[in-house]
């Protein structure tokens, strides 16, 4: 827990005592209606130097726990900063996370601010999620009509190019007491680099801090001083989930560029859990998945209105010790009736957990299964005819865990692999495909290493210059090295193929085959392979 204070000076101008605010924070939600399988890790409270798995979140205990959290206090606010849904699992995925707004709306939630993930599958269906209404294509597929969130996005910082105006508010300003507070949503300005480039066509995404600092004057002049900014962008801690001795990363250098009007700010993107002052200022992040509910507590000063006062506290979500909430499970049961069929069904065996986790050169147990499964679905000359397939590790997004019988869900496959992106053969030369692995470090602070599929190998070296580390004479095929002027034909996903993650070089690609979807490709390699048996992680070498 970590508690900032104004200046004693401030402090001394209160002639009356001072107005109370707990606010409710969440991020990264990602549609986990049920408790993640990883739980949350945290210190051993008897060993410090020690991890221990604690099993946490799921809509119905958090439901339960925002209700604990309120009693008591007469100010509240639940608000969250953004990625409430997309890369979702099954049971929100399959209804385009219609039951995710509804559940966080039935709990309460009032202010969001708009993460890269509410982009997933576009703006207009952003805009849907808000307003409610049938889903174009699939139409209405729940158990009851879809009306929308009940709870306000924000996104101060994303324009339409067109009209020059946000895409929802920028801020929202809400009393206490008769203290105004404004909460200021915005999501990164690297969106447009993480997120498919068709959803977001005719958007723009400006600068954090320059977006906040603009907006301060127009919040002034309407009597605000408490300022707080739920921004969908983060760091890197040291500690525990509920410390911070050290952070890195973004949200640093934008706290420290923010206008002194702003007092707290609440953080996500980086699915870290952290209570941090930076810059003199209460910064907070959630974890993900729903393991965390952090809880703000403010005093506003009724003479200045400003925050004299701001602490935190991380508290878990944590499923053994929480009842669930009958409106929550209600609504669960009633959109499991319609997903059980094929949530439920068979797609194989493992022999132990499929980890997402890479190694020190970038590859991971399940990256590997994943391309695997989709060169298997594309390799046919009908198919596609391809020799390699490449896929994102931002596309992966929980390990397969191994359960008791070892057996396996098409739930379970879903959920790593959660976009339903359709993959895409298409032909690279050799050269290209040297320039596309090239682009894996384009923001050298965070790389992000391609999985490939069995039969292709390369080495590359953290010493040489960005444009430089892929060692050409170590790519190599079937154990014959790539040959820049040869043709490849190569399956990625949808995402991937128009740029995805700033892979600009896979738009170069020709002779697009479009084929299943992902997920789909991995049920049917699970299908034919089971039980899966992980192989050592080999295809990706580091030499330095």
């Amino acid at each position: 827990m970590l508690m900032v204070a104004a200046d004693p000076g401030s402090r001394a101008e209160a002639q009356a005592a001072p107005v109370e605010l707990r606010i409710l924070a969440i991020n990264d939600f990602h549609g986990n209606l049920r408790p993640p399988a990883g739980g949350i890790r945290i210190a051993d409270p008897a060993d410090k130097t020690k991890k221990i798995v604690v099993p946490a979140g799921g809509a119905e205990s958090m439901a339960t726990l925002v209700k604990e959290l309120r009693r008591g206090t007469g100010n509240t606010i639940f608000v969250a900063a953004g990625d409430l849904i997309g890369a979702s699992p099954l049971l929100s995925a399959m209804f385009h996370d219609e039951p995710t707004i509804e559940s966080l709306s039935m709990m309460g939630l009032e202010i969001a601010s708009v993460g890269n993930h509410e982009f997933d599958e576009g703006k207009d269906e952003l805009l849907r999620m808000q307003n409610g209404g049938c889903h174009p294509v699939d139409k209405c597929q729940g158990p009851h009509p879809f009306t929308g969130a009940r709870f306000h996005y924000l996104a101060a910082s994303t324009f339409d190019k067109d009209t020059g105006k946000t895409i929802f508010p920028p801020y929202e300003i809400r009393e206490f007491q008769g203290i105004a507070v404004a909460f200021i949503g915005l999501t990164l300005k690297g969106t447009a680099d993480i997120v498919s480039p068709e959803g977001i066509a005719g958007l723009e995404f400006r600068d954090e801090a320059d977006t906040v600092n603009a907006l301060v004057p127009e919040l002034r002049a309407r009597g605000v001083e408490a300022i707080v900014v739920l921004i969908h962008e983060g760091g890197y801690p040291t500690g525990d989930y509920n410390e911070c001795p050290g952070i890195s990363g973004a949200i640093v250098d934008i706290v420290g560029k923010f206008d002194r009007a702003v007092d707290v700010v609440i953080s996500g993107h980086t699915h870290q859990a952290y209570v941090c002052e930076i810059d003199g200022r209460l910064v907070t992040s959630g974890d993900k998945f729903g393991t965390i509910v952090t809880t703000i507590d403010l005093k506003l000063d009724p003479v200045t209105r400003d925050v004299v006062s701001a602490k935190a506290d991380n508290v878990i979500v944590r499923t053994g010790l929480l009842s669930r909430d009958p409106e929550q499970t209600a609504l669960l049961q009633s959109y499991d009736k319609f997903a059980a069929p094929i949530a439920n069904r068979a797609a194989g065996s493992i022999t132990q957990t499929l980890s997402r986790t890479p190694n020190e050169a970038g590859e991971s147990t399940l990256g590997d299964i994943i391309a695997d499964a989709q060169l298997a679905a594309t390799s046919a000359g009908k198919n596609g005819g391809a020799v390699i397939a490449l896929t994102n590790p931002g596309g992966i997004r929980t390990d397969i865990t191994k359960q008791e019988t070892g057996q396996v869900t098409y739930a379970d496959l879903f959920a790593s692999q959660p976009f339903r992106n359709q993959l895409v053969t298409l032909t690279l030369t050799g050269m290209q495909i040297k320039q596309l692995l090239e682009q894996q470090w384009l923001d050298p602070n965070r790389p992000r290493i391609l999985q490939v599929s069995r039969g292709f190998s390369y080495a590359w070296d953290g010493a040489r210059p960005s444009g430089d580390r892929v060692i050409a004479e170590r790519m190599r095929l079937d154990g014959q090295p790539i040959d820049p002027a040869a043709r490849y034909r190569i399956t990625v996903n949808n995402y991937l193929a128009v740029g995805g993650d700033g892979f600009t070089v896979l738009k170069q690609g020709t002779a697009q085959q479009f084929g299943v979807y992902d997920a789909d490709a991995l049920l049917a390699y699970f299908q034919a392979h089971s039980p899966i048996v992980p192989v050592a992680a080999e295809r990706i070498l580091r030499s330095n």
